[in-house]
């Protein structure tokens, strides 16, 4: 399930995509589910944009054996 975030002005797709995902990583997924504000650097405020879910995956942490 997706969901909505609405812009504040200044924000540009990093910035969103820390604010949502913790992460600036997911950029291109933000883009590709909001493709008619694909040409956007800087929002205005009050834009909806779509928020896919991601599968966040699990992290293992291995010992440090030295």
């Amino acid at each position: 399930m997706s969901s909505i975030y609405i812009t504040t002005l200044g924000d540009t797709w990093d910035i969103i995509s820390e604010k949502v995902f913790q992460d600036s990583k997911y950029i291109n997924l933000l883009i590709e589910n909001n493709y008619k504000y694909a040409n956007i650097v800087f929002f205005e405020s009050g834009i909806k944009l779509n928020i896919p879910e991601i599968e966040k995956k699990k992290i293992i942490k291995f010992q440090d054996w030295r």
